[in-house]
């Protein structure tokens, strides 16, 4: 974890955040003005073309425990992006339960229900409002977080926004479609830490009607069905995605943050952040934080897990984990998959592809549980959690 002592005294000085100009926003065409000759043109052409991605809305994304919120927290204390603590479900919840949002009907029953929520209670947004102008307005999952998050931005003076979702990895081809000018950073993190530190916490429960959460085994599948489908979306435009690997970022921030710099046209002054100090920045979120010798995040997993748990991860995704740059510790001949292997991945995968093609593809979708929104009985005030 990024810890305030990783970080040095900041002598370089911030260089500012993105705030609102009269003269910013998204659209190239609306601030474009023809110069006197082809050069001039150009000019003009490029210096639009910057402001465009300095306000480009940017989506942290990657398997459950790889860091994503550690990124996050990192944008935020950078500054220049509107601060939102809420979840916005849109993709895996909102449009399953309710249905497509080119309908009025399926609007105001998802803001009747979102209104209500944990996610809009942190947004400090005025119901009404916000209501009016997702049923005006909104016709697509991309509508309704560029509304919510474009008012949050206004709201707080800043000219961007940064929307944290792990599970967004699964929906970039919809974000893509419906936000063209998003970008995405996915945090990748060693699978095997992942399968410790979710088993940890209890997090891969594929059964609904099982309540205890799988071992470290199913959980090395579910880290690798993750990882492949956000990267195999992600790469089909690579110009607007990039991979960030959780030890790099937490073993050498600044030379990670110069990527994310250049990559988002964003200031990310390592002084400023280390001195704004958000979030998991400042207190981590380790399923291990409870013990009193805290150790390194990085390659937690040679100290926690057992030579035969590591032998067995690595049989289950050792050729993943490879193709990733991540070398693996077991003998070659210990690691080669066997049938109980091949069976277990194979079912797996399976399992959570019928599962994502249910949810998003027919009406088993309605039956989305709503519990992780947090729903008061009414409409709460605004910015009371």
């Amino acid at each position: 974890m990024i810890m305030p002592e990783h970080f040095s005294s900041g002598k370089d000085a911030f260089r500012g955040s993105a705030r609102l100009k009269p003269m910013e926003t998204s659209n190239p065409e609306t601030i474009w003005l023809p110069s006197a000759s082809v050069a001039g043109s150009a000019r003009s052409l490029e210096s639009d073309r910057a402001i465009e991605r300095r306000t480009r809305p940017v989506f942290v994304m990657g398997c459950h425990r790889s860091g994503t919120n550690l990124l996050y927290d990192t944008l935020l204390s950078a500054g220049g992006f509107a601060v939102y603590r809420g979840y916005l479900p849109v993709y895996k919840m909102l449009i399953p339960r309710f249905g497509s949002l080119t309908k009025l009907d399926n609007r105001k029953r998802m803001m009747a229900a979102w209104v209500r929520s944990k996610g809009f209670r942190r947004s400090a947004l005025d119901a009404e409002r916000l209501t009016l102008r997702v049923l005006n307005e909104c016709r697509s999952g991309g509508d309704f977080i560029r509304i919510v998050m474009s008012e949050i931005a206004l709201s707080q003076n800043v000219a961007r926004w940064v929307v944290y979702d792990p599970d967004n990895l699964l929906y970039i081809p919809s974000i893509k479609a419906d936000i063209p000018e998003a970008l995405f950073i996915h945090m990748i993190r060693d699978g095997r830490d992942v399968a410790l530190s979710l088993s940890k916490m209890g997090g891969f429960k594929p059964f609904i009607w099982a309540r205890e959460a799988k071992g470290l085994l199913p959980t090395a599948v579910y880290w690798e069905w993750m990882v492949r489908e956000g990267r195999q979306y992600g790469l089909r435009t690579p110009a607007d995605y990039l991979e960030v690997r959780y030890e790099d970022l937490v073993s050498d921030p600044r030379a990670t943050l110069e990527k994310l710099e250049e990559f988002l046209d964003h200031d990310l002054d390592y002084g400023h952040i280390q001195k704004e100090n958000m979030g998991r920045l400042r207190e981590s979120n380790s399923s291990f934080s409870g013990e009193s010798i805290q150790q390194s995040p990085v390659n937690r997993w040679r100290n926690k897990l057992s030579n035969h748990e590591v032998d067995a991860i690595e049989k289950m995704v050792g050729e993943y984990l490879e193709e990733l740059g991540y070398p693996l510790s077991s003998p070659g001949t210990a690691r080669t998959s066997g049938l109980r292997e091949k069976f277990t991945r194979a079912f797996y995968f399976n399992l959570l592809n019928a599962k994502l093609w249910l949810k998003t593809r027919t009406p088993a979708g309605r039956l989305a549980n709503l519990e992780t929104l947090e729903l008061s009985d009414s409409v709460e005030p605004t910015g009371a959690e």
